[in-house]
């Protein structure tokens, strides 16, 4: 019997002792837990996105915490809300934040561009990329392997006729999208107002625009000219769109002449 019982006592002494020397360690190189920044981080919802420019949501909330930034409306994601409770735990201004929605400028789709090339490589924009520009006649538009739809933390972005598309009610605007496309062809859009975009990022002349794509720009600036708000702008053959100049009157949709210029009216239902 013995022989059983001082081996369990050894092993227990031994645990016993390790248990006191752990705790120990850890009262002594406790470090200090700073409250507010405990609460902020609570407000947060968690996406560690990146969108407010520091290393996720625990990064934004030691920043505030340690006073390096008085910011409350960082955090796009968490919109309006998530600001006024920051600012509340940290008796600031709460900010502003507009509310908007990512959305993919291509009409790149099936039938507005044909396929140059037979891909069998690894399904990632990334890649395809660097292998002759991908797989379609385009070499600005989207490649559609939904390296966009990998990284959404919402689950918000689908491919659709080899294009992604972004549902805008699960989109938080967290830019993780924005940041992966290889080609730069999202960009955030205003929610609950109505205004123009151009569904084209092809800096090619005109000519060669048109063999790439049936629906891309080519920087004819006749929607320029026809904006009363002087909104548009063709620079390198391509137009775009100042949302906080464009009023919605939808006359560079009208005078567009391959249609690469949509009026949107883009409204979340919750």
């Amino acid at each position: 019997m013995s022989q059983i019982l001082v081996p369990v006592i050894i092993v227990a002494a031994i645990g016993l002792i390790a248990g006191l020397g752990l705790a120990f360690a850890s009262a002594v190189f406790a470090v200090p837990v700073d409250e507010k920044e405990e609460k902020v981080r609570e407000c947060l919802p968690g996406a560690n996105c990146g969108a407010c420019g520091y290393t996720g949501c625990d990064g934004y909330a030691g920043a505030l915490a340690k006073g390096e930034t008085e910011d409350c409306s960082l955090c796009i994601p968490g919109g309006n809300d998530t600001a006024k409770a920051i600012a509340s735990i940290m008796g600031l201004e709460a900010g502003e934040i507009v509310p908007s929605v990512a959305a993919v400028m291509c009409q790149g789709n099936c039938h507005n561009v044909e396929e140059k090339l037979e891909y069998s490589g690894v399904r990632s924009c990334k890649i395809a990329t660097q292998l002759f520009g991908g797989p379609k006649n385009c070499v600005h538009g989207c490649i559609g392997f939904g390296d966009c739809v990998e990284v959404c933390p919402y689950d918000a972005i689908f491919i659709c006729d080899g294009v992604a598309r972004i549902n805008p009610d699960r989109c938080r605007a967290c830019k993780m999208c924005i940041k992966t496309c290889p080609r730069g062809l999202i960009e955030l859009f205003p929610l609950d107002t109505t205004k123009a975009a151009v569904l084209c990022k092809n800096h090619d002349k005109g000519a060669q625009t048109r063999k790439q794509c049936k629906a891309g720009c080519i920087g004819c600036m006749k929607c320029m000219k026809a904006c009363p708000a002087e909104a548009v702008k063709v620079e390198n053959f391509c137009a775009s769109v100042d949302y906080d100049k464009c009023i919605g009157c939808g006359k560079c949709h009208e005078v567009c002449p391959v249609g690469c210029i949509d009026l949107y009216t883009v409204k979340k239902h919750f």
